[in-house]
């Protein structure tokens, strides 16, 4: 089976209050340091998953540039970075590439530098398409720089185009929330994610909502209750336009959903480079198991060699995989081909708790196959929860 390869550039502008990736400001400096580490990596990658204990396939068809911003690297490093793929993995030639791009960061040279890499897919951090939500969190752009990108793009070529939405920014409301979603519908373009704000400890924004604040905005940001009816609202409004939700997070018009994206959800093998790149290989020896590691989640740590967090997953983790990821997806999960996976006795040690699942109204089933309800949507970690130690019965 062909892998995916996902490509971390962890590089901004600036940092966005509410960001809790492993990404931020540097120098310039850095950036040639950083992408020798990469390509260096992506040269060994067939002895680095052997190590791992993990199948290696030089295929790949579909490939990610997340980031941070890649295209905040200079042109000669990005085309390095699209060379050494080539040079070291057999490309699909209908390979889905994507480069996560924030708004106002590409000029006509990134953008042809783009078309020479065979880029088919750009996602854009638009996050609101209103600036006064936009600046309050960090954002560079303008709602007129967003549409500007768009006509370049498809100038260009590049008509594959995705856009992020954040519901629960700094001074939004319902009515300006709904602004962004009809410029988005009205944008065309084939591809929305909606993201409710995530309030944890990894972000400047998240602390300061923790401790009660008013830095960064933090007294004007939506409760709980209305961050659910912003999401519950954007699910309506694309899919009465025809960019229909097939996953948690995700809308797209027909044939425009995310294909490497779907990789993750599926279980299908990835291999990720650059800080804090994660990483998921059958076993040679039982492709129900597999094995998972990860990069160091620092820039320093990992220019410097530092280790590799690595794990096994076995048949019963696997079993917990293809629940709490396969539900992700609005088809859910089909339990006959679980069954026909792992055995017929894989998922017996679910059966109560998907029966509870569905009187909470968390879960609907039909036929073999079980599925999110609009309100486990809103509730999903909790129902994942529920999946995860519960293989054990199904395979003792």
């Amino acid at each position: 089976m062909a892998l995916g390869l996902y490509i971390s550039v962890p590089f901004c502008r600036t940092k966005c209050s509410y960001c809790n990736f492993a990404s931020d400001v540097f120098s310039k400096a850095v950036f040639q340091r950083y992408v020798d580490r990469v390509c260096g990596d992506l040269s060994h990658a067939a002895a680095s998953a052997e190590q791992m204990g993990g199948r290696f396939e030089r295929a790949i068809d579909s490939i990610y540039f997340g980031g941070g911003t890649p295209t905040v690297l200079d042109i000669a490093q990005l085309e390095r970075l699209f060379v050494t793929i080539s040079q070291n993995f057999d490309v699909a030639r209908d390979a889905e590439v994507t480069v996560e791009c924030a708004p106002g960061t590409m000029s006509e040279p990134v953008i042809e530098a783009l078309g020479r890499g065979a880029v088919s897919r750009v996602s854009l951090g638009v996050q609101s398409f209103v600036d006064q939500e936009a600046a309050a969190v960090g954002r560079l752009h303008r709602r007129e720089t967003v549409g500007d990108d768009i006509e370049r793009l498809r100038a260009a070529g590049i008509s594959n185009i995705s856009v992020d939405l954040i519901a629960g920014l700094p001074h939004q409301t319902p009515e300006s929330w709904q602004y962004s979603l009809d410029q988005v519908i009205e944008s065309g373009v084939g591809h929305v994610s909606v993201y409710m704000l995530e309030v944890d400890e990894d972000s400047r924004l998240g602390r300061e909502l923790i401790a009660g604040g008013t830095r960064y905005h933090a007294h004007f940001v939506p409760d709980d209750d209305t961050v659910a009816e912003l999401y519950i609202s954007a699910c309506q409004h694309l899919e009465d336009a025809g960019v229909r939700q097939y996953e948690i997070s995700n809308f797209a018009r027909a044939g425009l959903e995310s294909r490497h994206n779907l990789k993750y959800w599926t279980r299908q093998p990835y291999l990720g480079f650059g800080v804090d790149a994660h990483s998921m290989l059958p076993c040679p020896a039982d492709p129900r198991m597999s094995v998972r590691f990860s990069t160091p989640d620092s820039l320093e740590g990992y220019v410097a060699g530092g280790p590799v967090n690595r794990s096994l997953v076995d048949q019963q983790g696997a079993i917990e995989e293809s629940f709490f990821l396969g539900l992700r997806l609005n088809r859910g999960v089909d339990l006959r081909a679980i069954a026909g996976e792992f055995g017929e006795t894989a998922i017996r040690g679910f059966s109560s708790v998907i029966a509870d699942l569905i009187d909470c109204g968390l879960l609907e089933r039909e036929e073999s196959r079980v599925r999110l309800t609009s309100h486990g949507r809103l509730l999903s970690n909790e129902v994942f929860e529920r999946f995860i130690g519960q293989a054990t019965a199904a395979t003792s």
